[in-house]
């Protein structure tokens, strides 16, 4: 890490694998350094969706949170929406003249904030959406990559109304004019561990959820009226726990495919990760295994926090 004073930062990120230990480092960065949490997790928005997702709800403490828990299951939460979201709770923090301090794992989230995607609000297109009422989710699919070469969430590309959606809003950002962002200082911090510690970690975890009442959550949620074809989008716990649930596979299958699965997520993340960094944002690793919290604290001390525009 660059050691000098002159570094600024506005946003301190935290980012890292499932299972890496992201909130309860993010949680103790904040309460050291007066701050808050925004959430960069595709799945907490979801109110009810607690074991699956990980929410952890517990570790905050007072620290404030944002963006968890704020739309019901069902909502077609999207990647504009949470740009918006995430920069009216950067401001309102700043304003409070607390740092804001952004947590999570979904790498297109993360992106979205700390390199400021330019995103427009787009409105529905009835034009367009009956020019694409007939056409096969393929060439759907094909279309939405001809207007965004932007990764989109996987839901966009497997769910029907999502995907016309996704479309709708790549061709409308191509001719209008995004509002500009504010001036975006990260300063991000990623927790690394080594991969055989991190799938014992995951495997564990996964455990522990599956006895605080994970399948248990799932069924709530389909009792509430969310179809099993939604819950198989919300994510790998709620897909395996569904088809467990449908009877397509015993408990120990559905453990041993979920916890494969995850694994190969985690991986997926990690090549995210890589990708930024190829794309030029820093990421200043900290080793899991070791004192993040402590190592962190170091780094920070050759830096400058830029809380309401006052260096401090």
């Amino acid at each position: 890490m660059t050691s000098s004073s002159d570094v600024t930062f506005n946003l301190l990120v935290v980012l890292g694998p499932t299972a890496s230990g992201k909130t309860r480092l993010g949680v103790r960065l904040a309460q050291a350094l007066t701050g808050e949490i925004i959430s960069a997790d595709s799945r907490q928005v979801y109110r009810g969706m607690d074991i699956g997702t990980g929410k952890d709800l517990a570790e905050y403490g007072e620290i404030p949170f944002h963006l968890i828990d704020i739309v019901e299951p069902g909502y077609a939460f999207n990647l504009f929406e949470f740009q918006r979201r995430f920069l009216e709770a950067f401001a309102a923090i700043r304003e409070r003249g607390h740092l804001p301090v952004l947590v999570g794992g979904t790498g297109m989230y993360l992106e979205a904030a700390v390199k400021g995607y330019r995103l427009v609000d787009a409105p529905e297109n009835p034009v367009l959406r009956r020019e694409l009422a007939d056409n096969p989710m393929a060439a759907l699919a094909e279309r939405l990559q001809r207007a965004s070469s932007r990764l989109h969430n996987t839901t966009d590309l497997l769910e029907r109304d999502r995907l016309v959606r996704a479309i709708e809003i790549a061709e409308y950002e191509r001719d209008h004019e995004p509002v500009p962002l504010p001036d975006m200082k990260p300063l991000i911090f990623g927790i690394r561990w080594e991969r055989e510690l991190l799938r014992q970690r995951i495997t564990f975890r996964l455990k522990e959820r599956i006895k605080s009442g994970l399948i248990e959550e799932v069924e709530r949620l389909h009792a509430s009226g969310i179809s099993w074809e939604v819950l198989e989008f919300y994510g790998l716990e709620y897909r395996f726990v569904t088809r467990h649930l449908k009877g397509e596979l015993n408990l120990n299958d559905m453990f041993q495919k979920l916890n494969s699965a995850i694994h190969e997520f985690a991986k997926r993340q990690d090549t995210w990760f890589r990708r930024m960094e190829k794309s030029g944002i820093i990421i200043h690793w900290l080793d899991g295994a070791g004192e993040p919290f402590g190592e962190a604290m170091e780094m920070l001390q050759n830096v400058t926090i830029c809380r309401m525009g006052i260096k401090q």
